[in-house]
């Protein structure tokens, strides 16, 4: 394990989530990548995750396609443990990715919010789509 562990939430369906560990490997590290489509998250988790990265359940929540919409979880008043509780049982509700140093945790979109979270990092980054980005 590196003295400095990095840890990707990832879903490799997403181009965003992609650059990251592109990113992240780029930097010289090797990241601990979970696949949380597979592993699945667990309410305590998702609590620490958004809580360490200052973000609430609502704002962590991946309202692209309709799947939030269809349960009901865009409407004004859904409680942060009822939206918990669907992205325990909905892995995707869970907007990606998210990015776990020593130095913080973060939701890394746009993905050059990665950066800020590495103790060193590439001179530049050319993302997917050609984009070039430097921290």
């Amino acid at each position: 394990m590196s003295d400095f562990p990095v840890t990707v939430f990832h879903n490799p369906a997403c181009g965003t989530s992609r650059n990251v560990v592109a990113m992240v490997k780029a930097a010289g590290y090797e990241p601990e990548v979970v696949e949380y489509l597979k592993a699945g998250w667990g309410a305590e988790q998702l609590r620490t995750l958004f809580r360490d990265a200052g973000l609430t359940p609502r704002q962590a929540m991946r309202t692209k396609g309709s799947l939030a919409g269809e349960l009901g979880l865009l409407e004004e008043g859904v409680s942060d443990d009822a939206i918990i509780a669907a992205m325990v049982e909905h892995p995707i509700l869970v907007e990606r990715p998210i990015v776990k140093t020593p130095k913080g945790t973060a939701l890394a979109r746009p993905s050059e919010k990665v950066f800020p979270l590495l103790d060193k990092a590439p001179d530049s980054f050319t993302k997917e789509d050609g984009e070039v980005v430097r921290p």
